[in-house]
C-alpha cells in the first residue's frame, strides 16, 4: 500500500525540484568534476507551520535517495513572546525527521516598508547567510498555490503592473546565487500540505499573525479570498495562480525586449535619447526607465509605477517641466533631447 495521496503529492513535487537542483549542479560543475562535493546539501526554510513542515518531511524522505544531504533553518523573528522557544521546538522536530545540519537563527526586524516587508527582508537575509555558511545548493520554501493567489491580489491592489501580477517565481535568487530559492508547492493547495502533516502525525504550529487582521495578507486570506469565491465561485485560487504564470511569461519576454532595446536608445556618450525612447512601445520604454533609475541608485523596492509614469511624461508629455525626484535621492530631468537620471 502506497503513501496517502497528500503525502505522495508533496513528495513528488519535492522530487521534481531536487532533480532540477541536481541538473543545475551537474551543469555548473561539469568543467571541474573534481571540485564537486561528494554529497551536496539542500536546506529547507521551516517556520513549523503545516506548509514548511510538510516540505521538510518530503525533503527528508526524497533527498537521500538522490544522494543529497537535507538540512533545515528556522528563523526567529522575535515578534512574539516565546518565539525563541518555538524556534527551538522546530529545530528538534527537524532533527527528528533526520535533517542535518539544522539551526535556528534570530533576526532583528526593522520598520522599513511596513511590518510584513521588514520581516520578509530580515528572513531572506538570514536564509542567504545560512546558505552561504553551509555551502547549500538551494533553499526550499513552502509557499503554496494559495500563497501565490494572495500575492497576485496584493500586486493587483498596488497597481504595480504585470510584474507584480506574476507573483512568486518557482525559482528565484539571492546575492550571488540566481537560482537559490525553490518553491516546490506552488502547484499544490494549502490543504494538501496540512493533510500530509496530519496523516504523518507531524505536529504543526499555526502562527497567530496568519489570523491577525492587522496584517494585510491575513485580511486577504480570511476575508478577501472567501468573498471572491462566494461571488465568483470555486476555482478563484487556481485562476489567480494561472494568471501569475501567464503574467510571468509575458513580463519575462518584455524584460528581454527592454534589455535588447536599451543600447539602441543611448547616444555615443551613453545618455538616453528621448526621441528614440518615444518610438518604443510604452511597456518596453518604462522598463528601460525603471532600470536606469535603479542603476542610478533608486532602491527597487521603493520605486513604484507612479514614479516611472512621471519620468515617462518627460518623454511623452514634454512641456518644459522640471526635474522628477525619485527614491534614493535620484533625479530625472530632460536636457537637450536627452534624459539624464542621476544622483541629485
Amino acid at each position: 500500500m502506497g503513501p496517502h495521496p497528500a503525502v505522495a503529492a508533496i513528495r513528488l513535487a519535492v522530487r521534481r525540484v531536487l532533480h532540477d537542483i541536481l541538473n543545475d549542479h551537474h551543469a555548473a560543475t561539469a568543467q571541474n568534476p573534481h571540485e564537486r562535493p561528494p554529497s551536496p546539501l539542500v536546506l529547507v526554510a521551516c517556520s513549523g507551520g503545516a506548509d514548511s513542515m510538510g516540505l521538510a518531511s518530503a525533503l527528508a524522505f526524497e533527498a537521500p535517495k538522490l544522494g543529497l544531504r537535507a538540512g533545515g533553518v528556522t528563523v526567529d523573528h522575535g515578534l512574539q513572546p516565546g518565539s525563541d522557544l518555538r524556534a527551538e521546538e522546530v529545530v528538534l522536530r527537524l532533527r527528528e525527521l533526520g535533517l542535518d545540519p539544522v539551526e535556528s537563527t534570530a533576526v532583528t526586524v526593522g520598520r522599513e516598508g511596513g511590518p510584513e516587508a521588514a520581516a520578509r527582508d530580515a528572513r531572506y537575509a538570514a536564509l542567504d547567510a545560512a546558505a552561504e555558511r553551509h555551502g547549500a545548493l538551494a533553499v526550499l520554501l513552502g509557499h503554496t498555490r494559495d500563497d501565490q493567489a494572495e500575492t497576485v491580489l496584493l500586486g493587483l491592489a498596488r497597481g504595480s503592473g504585470i510584474r507584480s501580477l506574476s507573483g512568486m517565481a518557482a525559482v528565484s535568487g539571492g546575492p550571488g546565487a540566481a537560482r537559490r530559492y525553490r518553491r516546490p508547492f506552488l502547484g499544490l493547495d494549502r490543504q494538501t500540505a496540512r493533510k500530509a502533516c496530519m496523516v504523518q502525525s507531524l505536529p504543526v504550529w499555526d502562527d497567530p499573525h496568519n489570523t491577525d487582521p492587522a496584517y494585510t495578507r491575513s485580511r486577504l486570506r480570511h476575508e478577501g479570498l472567501p468573498a471572491l469565491e462566494k461571488a465568483l465561485g470555486k476555482g478563484v485560487v487556481e485562476a489567480l495562480a494561472r494568471t501569475a504564470q501567464l503574467s510571468r511569461d509575458d513580463a519575462d519576454a518584455l524584460d528581454a525586449w527592454a534589455r535588447q532595446a536599451e543600447a539602441s536608445v543611448r547616444d555615443a556618450a551613453g545618455l538616453l535619447e528621448c526621441a528614440k525612447l518615444y518610438a518604443l512601445p510604452p511597456a518596453v520604454r518604462r522598463r528601460i526607465l525603471r532600470q536606469a533609475a535603479i542603476e542610478a541608485g533608486a532602491p527597487a523596492g521603493s520605486l513604484f509605477a507612479r514614479h516611472i509614469e512621471e519620468v515617462d511624461r518627460l518623454i511623452t508629455g514634454w512641456r518644459g517641466q522640471g526635474a522628477i525626484n525619485l527614491p534614493g535621492k535620484v533625479v530625472a530631468q530632460r536636457q537637450g533631447g536627452r534624459l539624464v537620471i542621476r544622483q541629485g
